[in-house]
């Protein structure tokens, strides 16, 4: 096996069960030592215990691994900076973040509180925010640092019910893509990984996904290379029942329209417009407007 982690410290959140156990184990078993974070909370955010962070602690422990418990919401910014302080000096360094934190309070969006679309996104969003800030300078000082973003399919692509996580784990997206083109320079890699996986998030779906096939332990070994030395960066990696994709977010070449008549000419042409052949992966957002810059020369004859 290559990819080791002798000698680097992890943290994991919502690793009490599901797949940040299972990532927490999986870095364990090969050399890293772990931070077990887990509100121990229920599905919907509500509660909480170290219970369940203890639990897996304690399995770390028996296959002679190295790890701490720590119960902290990832909402409470200073709690999360007291867990990484507690990381630094237990072990002095943080080398690697996976942001797995998550609940759900799933409605229809004609149903749903604003507090519940507010919560969602605070624990999903803000709350990587939160881990990511707090470990931001430690990587930069070092030169090194790997951090995965749990989205998700529900905000790469829409799902019923899930506007306020979708919000969130599409939000993760556009956060990953900008930290990985900021910590390019100090070997920070940011990637993204969107799981499908039989854990309590998804046990309601039921007859909906063959979740016999489904097991969390499946998905970490996509989460171990995002977080090798040989990580790449700005990846969107999916991962469920031992199948690995990677989702992209494309520009097509479009066209260029002005006038009076310009929505006439967008509505006849939208076939054009939509067309993929061509189509990029910008390496930043300035890409859009130099194409569409490109198109007025162009136009202009320049």
């Amino acid at each position: 096996m290559s990819i080791k982690f002798d000698g680097r410290v992890a943290i994991v959140t919502g690793a009490g069960g599901g797949l940040g156990r299972e990532h927490a184990l999986a870095l364990a078993k090969r050399g890293a030592r772990v931070v077990v974070n887990d509100l121990g909370g229920a599905r919907d955010g509500s509660g909480g215990s170290a219970t369940a962070a203890e639990a897996v602690v304690a399995e770390i422990e028996a296959l002679g691994g190295q790890a701490i418990a720590n119960a902290a919401s990832v909402t409470d910014h200073a709690a999360v900076e007291a867990m990484v302080k507690a990381a630094m000096e237990t072990w002095g360094r943080v080398d690697i973040l996976v942001n797995n934190a998550g609940v759900l309070r799933d409605k229809t969006f004609a149903k749903m509180e604003l507090e519940d679309f507010r919560f969602v996104v605070d624990v999903h969003l803000m709350g990587a925010v939160n881990c990511t800030k707090a470990v931001w300078e430690i990587m930069r000082h070092q030169n090194y640092g790997r951090i995965v973003m749990t989205t998700s399919s529900s905000g790469l692509y829409g799902n019923f019910g899930q506007s306020n996580y979708g919000a969130a784990k599409m939000a993760l997206v556009g956060l990953m893509q900008t930290l990985a083109i900021e910590g390019q320079k100090n070997d920070i890699r940011v990637n993204c990984l969107a799981p499908t996986a039989h854990t309590r998030m998804t046990e309601d779906l039921g007859a909906a996904l063959p979740l016999e096939a489904l097991g969390p332990e499946l998905v970490s070994p996509g989460v171990l290379y995002l977080v090798s030395e040989n990580a790449p960066s700005r990846c969107i990696l999916a991962a469920g029942a031992g199948g690995f994709e990677r989702a992209y977010v494309t520009l097509t070449q479009g066209i260029r329209v002005t006038g009076d008549d310009a929505p006439e000419q967008i509505e006849a042409r939208f076939a054009e417009i939509s067309d993929r052949e061509g189509e990029i992966v910008p390496d930043m957002g300035a890409a859009q407007g130099m194409i569409e810059l490109t198109k007025a020369r162009t136009a202009h004859g320049a």
